[in-house]
Parts: structure tokens; C-alpha cells; sequence
């Protein structure tokens, strides 16, 4: 099989983001998003799910970390479906119960072609590192739409705010792992009743 490779470009006003995402790599990552903990979040989600990304934004953090983060997570969640393609032969559904010391966080997706975000995680500090918390809502909001994806992200137990988000993007990489890889049984076959999604 050959690999599932997407490359996306995206400038606006407010960021300028090239991104190119291999589905079929080693975890192997050039990530610079100018926000160095959102750095780490995105490289941890290159390797536990064993996706090859190249990723270089220029954002407005003159600003805040607002568009930065939304922009990449829309960027993110086109690439996902663009290297994707037709769907056929995938697993479609995802699902990981990611433990790091006190956390616990479940993240399970169906890439269904249908978004919708359910996200139930605590935060308690206004920003870790130079990350504002309430971009993570936003961030995995603008990749299920992005990609067409029913996300639920769900905290079961945990205090450490960098614990919860870190928890948060190594189940979601491991989910959508399990979601894309080929199931042998579906060969040319798209894993639903109405024949597409």
C-alpha cells in the first residue's frame, strides 16, 4: 500500500500555514507553530500515532493564540481527510484510554463525514506554557470539522492541567491510529450500511 500523504496551504490575514501529513509514517515531526507547549501537544500526537508531519505556521501572536491554534486545527483536520481519500478498506472507528500519572482521558472518533465535537476535559490555569487552555476546545473543535469527524474527547480522571492536555492529544492520536488503518476484510469496501460517507 502505498502511503496515505496530504499536503495543505492555507494563508489568510491571520496565519500562513504549510503542513504536509503522511498517515502511514513513523512519528516523525518538523513542527514550528511560534507556541512552543502547542509544539509539544502536536509532536506528541506525530509519534504516539505514528503519523509523519512537517508543519510550519506563522500566526499573529502579536495578538494572542487564538488564530494560530484554530487555523492549524482546521488545516490538520483537512489534511486527515484529504489523505484519507475515498474512505475505503479504513477501520472508520477509533477509540483509546490514554492513563499519564494521575490523568485519565478517552478519546473515541468516528470518521463518518459527519463533524461533531463532544469534549468534556477540566482545566483549572488559564494558559500552560504560552498556551492558552481554552484553545484546546477550539483546537480539536476545528479538526473534527476540518476532517469530517464525530470527536468525543472525555476526562475520567486527573489534576495536572499539562497531564489533561498532553492525555488529551496522545489518546486522540492513538484513536485516530485505530480509525485509519486498513482492516484487510474491507477491501474496496467502505465500512457502512449506505455504501459511502
Amino acid at each position: 500500500m502505498k502511503n496515505r500523504v496530504a499536503e495543505i496551504a492555507r494563508k489568510t490575514n491571520e496565519t500562513d500555514i504549510k503542513l504536509k501529513l503522511n498517515l502511514d509514517g513513523t512519528g516523525k515531526a518538523n513542527i514550528d507553530t511560534g507556541i512552543g507547549f502547542f509544539d509539544h501537544m502536536l509532536n506528541n500526537f506525530a509519534r504516539h500515532g505514528f503519523f509523519d508531519i512537517e508543519l510550519k505556521v506563522d500566526g499573529d501572536l502579536y495578538v494572542d493564540c487564538h488564530h494560530t491554534i484554530e487555523d492549524t486545527g482546521i488545516v490538520l483536520g483537512q489534511a486527515i481527510a484529504k489523505a484519507i481519500g475515498d474512505k475505503k478498506g479504513i477501520n472508520r472507528f477509533g477509540s483509546f484510554m490514554l492513563p499519564m500519572d494521575e490523568t485519565l482521558v478517552l478519546c473515541a472518533l468516528d470518521l463518518s463525514g459527519r463533524p461533531y465535537l463532544v469534549y468534556d476535559l477540566s482545566l483549572t490555569t488559564p494558559q500552560v506554557g504560552y498556551m492558552d487552555t481554552e484553545m484546546v476546545k477550539e483546537f480539536f473543535y476545528a479538526v473534527s470539522y476540518g476532517a469530517g469527524m464525530n470527536l468525543h474527547i472525555k476526562q475520567i480522571s486527573g489534576s495536572n492541567n499539562h497531564h489533561i492536555i498532553e492525555a488529551a492529544f496522545k489518546a486522540f492520536a492513538k484513536a485516530l491510529d485505530q480509525a485509519t488503518m486498513i482492516d484487510n476484510r474491507l477491501e474496496g469496501i467502505i465500512l457502512s450500511t449506505k455504501g459511502s460517507l
